[in-house]
């Protein structure tokens, strides 16, 4: 199956309130791994890069590992930038393939961060793209943006108007989330949600999911949270099997990557599969 528009996706998810995962993939291994849990459980799902990871591999590397893994998936799959302050790499990426972009302006004032974000979905519509918008900074540093500070909440007013003036798609909204794992369970302004959806029909984005209770993943993607990023808990997982493995072959003096890689794959596949069958994503692939 081709790559999927992310409207497609998100706007078949907010009308049968579910969730699609959207998981932060940091090479090819994760991609597969990915790809296979969605397959596994005939779930639509979005890929999301990060800026870090595109100038890592180099985009049309990044882009050509994508393609061939997707390619024969027969589940819907978007290919996402996240949380790119960068308008060039927000252009490159556009021109290289991905289908949608998170263009992260929150540390602009919201006007000029309207006008910006404005040009960016001009310049996305162009190449078939959409585009998540975003005013507040979801609190905490992921793959080295962002900021531990605790964001401004602009008001349900300008909230809107941002999403109704500049065309976007999905729209991330500051709820008390945070990215990475939380010291605290968070408390959550869930009414924001079903207010902004109320107001402007769009899906919105959950951002900080890793560490959220399953009430709070339910309650959030009944409201209209229909794309619901996972991040840590891939980097987690990845690591954590890795690390469990090769202490292990230390111990047993025995040094075979192509075991290290299956145990990887094995725990990255579950990792995705239980996040598609809790945000409600089994099944609805078409």
């Amino acid at each position: 199956m081709p790559v999927a528009p992310l409207k497609d996706l998100l706007d078949r998810a907010l009308a049968g309130r579910y969730g699609v995962a959207a998981f932060n993939i940091v090479n090819d291994l994760t991609i597969e791994a990915v790809l296979a849990a969605a397959v596994e459980e005939r779930a639509p799902v979005i890929l999301q890069t990060s800026v870090k990871t595109v100038r890592m591999y180099g985009r049309r590397h990044l882009f050509d590992i994508f393609t061939t893994l997707a390619r024969d998936t027969p589940v819907p799959v978007s290919l996402h930038l996240d949380h790119c302050p960068d308008r060039s790499v927000i252009s490159d990426c556009l021109e290289g393939g991905w289908n949608s972009v998170l263009f992260d302006a929150h540390e602009l004032d919201v006007a000029e961060n309207l006008r910006q974000t404005t040009e960016v979905v001009v310049e996305a519509r162009r190449r078939g793209a959409h585009v998540e918008g975003e005013i507040e900074g979801i609190q905490g540093v992921e793959d080295d943006v962002g900021s531990d500070d605790a964001s401004v909440v602009q008001s349900l007013e300008v909230a809107v108007d941002f999403i109704k003036r500049t065309g976007v798609d999905c729209f991330a909204p500051a709820l008390g989330n945070a990215h990475g794992q939380y010291k605290k369970a968070p408390v959550l302004n869930a009414q924001r949600v079903s207010d902004l959806v109320a107001a402007t029909g769009i899906p919105m984005a959950l951002h900080g999911g890793t560490g959220l209770s399953d009430e709070q993943f339910t309650d959030l993607i009944a409201r209209g949270c229909a794309k619901v990023n996972i991040s840590t808990a891939l980097k987690e997982t990845y690591l954590k099997a890795s690390l469990e493995f090769l202490r292990e072959a230390a111990e047993r003096d025995k040094w075979d990557p192509p075991s290290l890689f299956r145990h990887q794959r094995a725990a990255v596949v579950e990792m995705a599969r239980s996040h598609i069958r809790l945000f409600g994503g089994s099944g609805r692939a078409w």
